[in-house]
């Protein structure tokens, strides 16, 4: 079964379950309709099924790799970038004035999300472009904006972010890379930097790099890290790409999957840069970039998730073993189970996301301080859950195929190499769960009350039509607000930190939970509200174990000595 765009799925959920009317009903995006946003999704899911999908087996089978030090992409690539360009794709959400649509940061991540499940290495190469966009709209000068973001947001240039070191990875503070004020109003950066997605391509004129660095009077830590736009080529008196600038690939990473997105090391040399941003204010402009980012990584998890899961249901209706009423193992119970908990699990993680992206949306149209909180708090959510379900969809989606999974051949194996490094990087999923129960909390659990409260208030609603679901969902959310409370109570910020995972599963299921219910009665005796009672009935009872591991406390994760950890039993 070839990859085929979901663009009904993002039409229901925008339009029955995310809230994206309230979105388009704001002055700033009310030109994002119903009309444009079908229009919008039809051509994306077009551009994902002839172009981007074919080029997914030839990037792994056939890896970006260096030539005498220059870059070579894999086949097809160039012209697959260049179809995503001319379409528009990049600048989806950015700012009308240097070329972009300026359209709702919801219709790109259903856009990001499809490409992920067409081909998510070259997905990769947009969504970087996409972050630097945005750090520079908010950041950087009015010289620097006119002369990179329209040609970021045409693709004629491309755009990395460089934030990690050999020995600075989550610990970004202790990066060592230098930087000295040339006396012109320009920097020379020096450092090498490891972990760079699409640090390199041969079908841009530029590649425009964000480099962390640290000034000579920056203190230690992240608080003296300052940002440098540090490109490929120096921009000439024209503001083309002109000569090279002191910097360059030492070499491509030997990676588990994603063979098609060269992932660089690279080296800076004094390097002409300029600040964007303030001096020592690095973090704050970076964490623009990579909040953008962590929404479109779960995302790029839902959409490799979507693509396994097609993979697998075409795999089940075909493969005949043993017996049943169509003579394939899709009528088989436990590959009907995988099936279901597939497309249940998709759905919880797409309704999420969604509506974090809408969040971010209305926080940008209105300014109003809830909606940035909420979007906040649901974040690390939309990461954390996004990238885990798209790793167990792959996963899953293996076992489905049975030994035939094992067998490179059948490309199976390959969306769980490709998906594997989302739960990684930007910010481990460990560390993103640690966020929501540490800084996302310092309100003392008001939003995520607040949260709470909607769930249970349209689980009473649903009680007239959906009783027994209805409950479930209500008594489950009952349940995650006395862990909630429970959690800020902690004075220890360890013992929050010991449960932050099962946590925030957690959440993601009783969120899951709430969204299926709201696609039931949505659907009265349809598919959906037939999808929603599985979910509700088999996979949102996992939230009791979870919150019983939430509440645990530390200790017991701290009770074996080390020499206990290291000793054989």
């Amino acid at each position: 079964m070839s990859f085929r765009a979901p663009v009904p799925e993002y039409e229901f959920l925008l339009n029955q379950i995310v809230g994206y009317g309230q979105v388009a009903a704001t002055p700033k995006f009310a030109e994002a309709s119903g009309d444009l946003t079908s229009a919008i999704l039809t051509e994306a899911g077009k551009l994902c099924d002839t172009v981007m999908a074919p080029l997914q087996r030839a990037g792994d089978l056939q890896p970006a790799h260096l030539e005498n030090g220059v870059l070579r992409s894999s086949p097809g690539f160039a012209a697959g970038w260049t179809a995503i360009a001319e379409g528009g794709w990049i600048g989806m959400s950015a700012p009308e004035g240097y070329g972009g649509m300026a359209l709702p940061m919801a219709l790109t991540t259903c856009v990001n999300e499809m490409m992920s499940g067409a081909c998510l290495s070259l997905q990769l190469a947009p969504l970087m472009s996409q972050g630097q966009i945005e750090a520079l709209a908010h950041h950087a000068s009015d010289a620097l904006k006119d002369l990179y973001l329209p040609k970021l947001i045409s693709g004629e240039w491309a755009g990395t972010m460089n934030l990690t070191e050999a020995q600075a990875g989550s610990d970004v503070g202790a990066l060592a890379s230098k930087a000295q004020a040339n006396g012109d109003g320009t920097y020379a950066v020096s450092g090498q930097k490891i972990f760079i997605s699409w640090g390199d391509n041969d079908f841009c004129s530029n590649i425009c790099h964000l480099v962390l660095a640290r000034l000579p009077d920056g203190v230690p830590g992240t608080k003296g890290i300052s940002l440098f736009l540090v490109p490929k080529y120096l921009p000439d008196e024209n503001g083309d790409a002109g000569v090279p600038n002191d910097l360059s690939v030492v070499s491509l990473e030997h990676k588990m999957g994603l063979h098609g997105s060269p992932t660089c090391v690279m080296q800076y040399d004094g390097a002409k840069g300029w600040l964007v941003g303030r001096e020592h204010g690095g973090m704050a402009a970076m964490f623009t970039m990579m909040n953008n980012a962590r929404l479109g990584v779960g995302g790029q998890g839902i959409g490799v998730g979507e693509a396994a899961y097609q993979q697998a249901l075409g795999y089940a209706l075909e493969r005949r073993q043993g017996r049943s009423d169509s003579g394939t193992i899709v009528d088989h119970a436990d590959v009907r189970r995988m099936l279901m908990s597939m497309k249940a699990d998709l759905f919880a993680a797409r309704a999420i996301m969604l509506s974090c992206a809408v969040a971010i949306d209305m926080q940008a149209a209105t300014g109003a301080a809830d909606w940035a909180a909420r979007a906040a708090f649901l974040t690390p959510i939309s990461k954390v859950f996004g990238t885990d379900t798209g790793i167990s969809m792959a996963d899953t989606g293996v076992q489905v195929h049975g030994g035939m999974g094992f067998i490179e051949e059948t490309g199976a194996a390959q969306f769980l190499r490709d998906v594997r490094v989302t739960s990684i990087y930007e910010g481990t999923n460990g560390i993103q769960a640690m966020d929501l129960v540490g800084r996302k909390m310092l309100d003392g659990g008001d939003m995520a009350n607040r949260l709470m409260d909607e769930i249970e208030e349209q689980a009473e609603r649903a009680r007239a039509t959906h009783p027994n679901m209805a409950e479930s969902v209500w008594q489950a959310c009952e349940s995650l607000r006395e862990a909630t409370d429970w959690l800020v109570a902690q004075d220890k910020m360890n013992d929050r930190f010991a449960g932050a995972v099962p946590y925030l599963r957690a959440f993601a299921r009783v969120l899951g939970g709430h969204f299926h219910l709201s696609a039931a009665m949505a659907d009265l005796g349809g598919p959906r509200e037939k999808l929603a009672r599985f979910y509700i009935t088999r996979l949102l009872p996992e939230h009791a174990g979870l919150l019983a591991h939430a509440q645990a406390g530390a200790d017991g994760a701290y009770a074996l000595t080390l020499e206990e950890l290291a000793g054989q039993s």
